[in-house]
């Protein structure tokens, strides 16, 4: 076999050809240069991942501009409060909390917490004149609420770490525990951390193993992991650049290192197969890396830009939080593409003769267990065709039934102590003190508060309304209320607010559709409505009217990479067809058990009975770019074969038979990236690994191994209408090379 790169074959085909080719004998020329700043580059990209990883911020799911957020600056801004940011139960050690002992300890311990540094307000039911939703229906809990202004950073990261150890310690009288959101929160993040970890000291060895299987070669089965490290650190560090204008959801740590690694050995895998091809053709190594470089390495540049396509229509929604996995999906697909396109490049050209099967028997396309699939199901498309669609149809049916909800503590395990908190004031407490829904009027108040207030009093799921004209429940006037709380409050040109006290079961049954009761009631005068339900609510609306938006530029943009591929307009609708039916099958799985909690014992999660929406949006995104992956590396073998036979049928049979057996291997390997998720601690990171394993499982084979081959044989010529289409520069045909055929 002629060495690495010699003359006579340098200097005839470096020069000529498709620039990708080129670009590929450039690659193997200057091997040693390219490895030397890959090297530099890495060692550098991971000192900036270091720190991008710990730049990143605790994110809150928040809707910018929406009513609830302007409610929450009016009532900062004018009235110099807020809704609670946290929550410490307190529970008598003996007695109830009505004993004079404990209250006075109680009013003590509240003062306590207000003098604490970042604490901008505190109150509990001893300061607050007693009030029935901050007392347990047995009468041995009570609440203390807290306000600690700022972003949720400077909450979770600095205030709360210090507040609660401090709190909690208790004393001989009373006992407490911490819990509210930003407390529920604040432990969700390490515990996703540990199952990264956790999840990543499985993947690592399984996947070694599983590409040794496929390869047959152990640093065949090494190089690509590489790769997949490759792609995550040189995707953190750009996320690092990215920080430097713009705050990131410390959660996309998570997809950064999953798709990172995913993609990383996709990638690889690909231009590895075409280069042991290339060998098995009688290339030598030079000729064997320019041509893996030019088609393997163009369609691995179409897949990359159409999963970063999908993935940045999430900059279309208004949210820092969904916008980070953006960031990060699109960070890692470059890493992904440099480590594939140009620097495997050079580590074949130095060590490729390790990566080859010991045999380099070539392979005809036109036998094989994937030919023959083709063969059978293009005989009776139909029949096979029907039947696999009739069953994923029946494996989506259960989206039918999904319902949109609000994420609570219950997204933790049952030992979070968070979670522990709050399952007690849902089963021991009548309302939902630190949930309430705050009225702000916009300005002067010139109506009667106490009409308005006796109206939202009447609401069902309403248990008490707080006012400057005092407390209300069931539409009658059930005490003063808090005067210290509203003190200025009244009809004044300050203007005013009331609080509104939810049950617990109205939260659990419908927020959001509780919020838009209590703004279906006409007021005196007019007000913006907040607090934590609204900003759920809110958020929430948001995400789902922006949905439109978000699915039609995801279509349109991954329809136009694929014609610029295929120069068909019949191909691209066909797989965007196919793809939303692996979507649907996805959202099946998601909703028959995170919603409907059936496998919840098996994973160990609580069902609601309800899907936030941002973790589905999210997998929509993702799952779609990565389904288009497959797609486009399967279309771009029975592309390259209609070039050059001109028979459809004959293409798609010997391009499932060069294609499918490493789709198959590379979507089995990146559904177990994301399966070892499952059984995290987090329930958004087990929806995301679960729909997402699925998703890949789906798609990788009855979809491209029998709907993909019968619908295109139903097609027949159609299939790659309008003939007229012009080339693009990145789809050369096949050139000949000299005895060895195509290159």
């Amino acid at each position: 076999m002629t060495a690495v790169g010699a003359p006579a074959r340098q200097s005839g085909e470096m020069t000529v050809g498709p620039p990708l080719r080129r670009l590929g004998f450039l690659l193997v020329r200057r091997r040693r240069l390219v490895l030397a700043l890959a090297l530099a580059g890495l060692i550098a990209a991971g000192v900036l991942a270091a720190g991008a990883a710990s730049g990143l911020s605790l994110a809150r799911f928040e809707a910018p501009g929406s009513e609830s957020d302007r409610a929450q600056a009016e009532l900062a801004g004018r009235f110099g409060t807020g809704s609670p940011d946290m929550i410490f139960l307190v529970t008598a050690r003996q007695g109830t909390v009505d004993d004079p002992a404990v209250a006075a300890a109680g009013r003590e311990l509240t003062a306590r917490v207000g003098r604490e540094d970042g604490v901008a307000e505190a109150a509990s039911y001893w300061t607050r004149g007693k009030p029935a939703t901050m007392r347990s229906t047995d009468g041995r809990h009570a609440l203390i609420v807290v306000r600690v202004p700022g972003d949720a950073d400077h909450v979770r990261a600095r205030v709360l770490p210090v507040l609660v150890p401090r709190i909690t310690a208790g004393d001989d009288l009373l006992q407490v525990r911490a819990g509210g959101g930003e407390e529920v929160f604040r432990e969700t993040v390490p515990l996703a951390r540990q199952d990264f970890v956790r999840a990543e000291l499985v993947i690592f060895p399984v996947a070694f193993v599983l590409l040794w299987l496929y390869q047959r070669r152990a640093m065949a089965a090494l190089v690509p992991i590489l790769a997949g490290v490759f792609a995550m650190v040189t995707g953190l560090a750009l996320l690092g650049g990215v920080l430097l204008w713009t705050e990131i959801s410390t959660f996309a740590l998570n997809l950064t290192l999953a798709m990172g690694l995913g993609l990383g050995i996709d990638y690889c895998l690909f231009v590895i197969q075409r280069f042991r091809e290339e060998i098995r053709d009688g290339r030598d190594r030079a000729s064997a890396i320019a041509g893996a470089v030019e088609h393997a390495g163009r369609t691995v540049l179409f897949s990359g830009l159409t999963v970063a396509m999908s993935l940045a229509v999430l900059f279309a929604l208004p949210f820092d939080f969904l916008r980070s996995f953006a960031y990060a999906g699109i960070a890692v697909v470059v890493g992904g593409l440099v480590a594939a396109v140009l620097v495997l490049p050079a580590v074949l050209a130095t060590i490729g003769g390790t990566l080859l099967p010991k045999s380099t028997r070539s392979e005809p396309g036109d036998s094989g267990f994937w030919h023959g699939l083709a063969v059978r199901v293009m005989r009776r498309p139909l029949v096979f065709g029907g039947l696999a669609t009739a069953v994923l149809l029946l494996l989506a049916s259960p989206f039918l039934g999904l319902r949109f909800g609000v994420a609570d503590d219950r997204i933790l395990p049952p030992e979070a102590a968070s979670r522990q908190t709050q399952e007690v004031i849902r089963q021991s407490f009548p309302a939902e003190e630190t949930d309430a829904i705050q009225i702000i009027s916009k300005g002067p108040a010139a109506g009667d508060i106490s009409a308005y207030a006796e109206s939202l009093s009447r609401l069902p799921g309403i248990a008490q309304v707080d006012s400057a004209a005092g407390s209300f429940a069931g539409g009658r006037r059930v005490g003063d209320g808090d005067p210290i709380r509203f003190r200025g409050t009244t009809a004044t040109e300050q203007g005013t607010w009331l609080s509104a006290v939810p049950s617990a079961a109205a939260l659990a049954d419908d927020p959001v559709r509780l919020v838009a009761a209590v703004r279906s009631i006409e007021p005196p005068f007019e007000v913006l409505v907040g607090g934590y339900p609204a900003e759920l609510s809110d958020y929430r609306a948001s995400v789902v009217d922006r949905l439109p938006l978000v699915l039609a530029l995801m279509l349109g943009v991954t329809f136009a990479v694929l014609f610029l591929m295929t120069r068909s307009l019949i191909i691209p609708l066909k797989a965007t067809l196919l793809n939303v039916l692996s979507l649907g099958v996805m959202f099946g799985a998601i909703v028959w058990v995170f919603q409907e909690g059936n496998l919840s014992g098996l994973l160990g999660f609580t069902p609601t009975g309800t899907l936030d929406p941002s973790i589905p949006i999210l997998m929509l995104c993702v799952a779609y770019g990565l389904s288009m992956d497959y797609e486009v590396f399967l279309l771009s073998r029975i592309k390259e074969e209609y070039d050059r036979t001109g028979d459809t049928e004959r293409a798609v049979a010997v391009g499932l038979q060069r294609g499918a057996p490493l789709i198959t291997a590379a979507g089995g390997i990146l559904a177990l990236t994301f399966a070892a998720y499952a059984p995290a601690r987090v329930t958004f990171v087990q929806m995301l690994g679960v729909g997402m394993a699925v998703a890949v499982l789906v798609d990788a084979t009855v979809i491209r191994a029998v709907l993909v081959p019968s619908l295109m044989r139903l097609a027949g010529p159609l299939n790659w209408w309008p003939a007229g289409a012009p080339r693009t520069l990145l789809h050369q045909p096949d050139r000949v090379t000299g005895p060895a055929g195509p290159g």
